[in-house]
């Protein structure tokens, strides 16, 4: 499997993605304890990687869809209440509901999502259910 560091789809997809002190603090983590490769593996100029595979590469996305995949089968032979598919994808879609949800400015999640139009922000990633808009309006109402 040959590995490729890929431009993003738009120029919007060139972004720094502020983080918190304690994802940093994590991701440092997680280089400093995970087994140290025979070599440090460079792709197109990039190293410290945060998942290397049993051969020292870079994880990439189907490593951990695969990864996720087991966890539904296996939690679903367990559980009468079936789990649905889980990807790094509905992993993203997940994130802007969430962030959505919780009152982040929209464009402010438009730049971390690396959208160039607000609408995929708005329309596509973010969910919002009836529930979502009855707690939204009664926490208006009680402002």
């Amino acid at each position: 499997m040959q590995h490729v560091i890929q431009d993003p789809k738009t120029e919007s997809g060139i972004r720094y993605v502020p983080m918190s002190e304690e994802v940093v603090a994590g991701f440092r983590r997680i280089i400093a304890n995970r087994a140290a490769p025979k070599v440090e593996p460079m792709v197109d100029g990039h190293a410290g990687f945060l998942f290397l595979d049993k051969n020292d590469r870079p994880m990439v996305a189907l490593h951990w869809e695969k990864y996720l995949q087991h966890i539904v089968e296996k939690y679903n032979k367990i559980y009468r209440i079936q789990m649905p598919k889980v990807t790094p994808h509905v992993c993203r879609h997940t994130f802007c509901s969430n962030m959505a949800k919780s009152g982040m400015n929209p464009k402010t999640l438009q730049y971390i999502m690396g959208h160039s139009d607000i609408s995929v922000t708005l329309n596509v990633y973010t969910r919002v259910q009836f529930e979502d808009a009855q707690a939204e309006l009664l926490r208006v109402a009680e402002a």
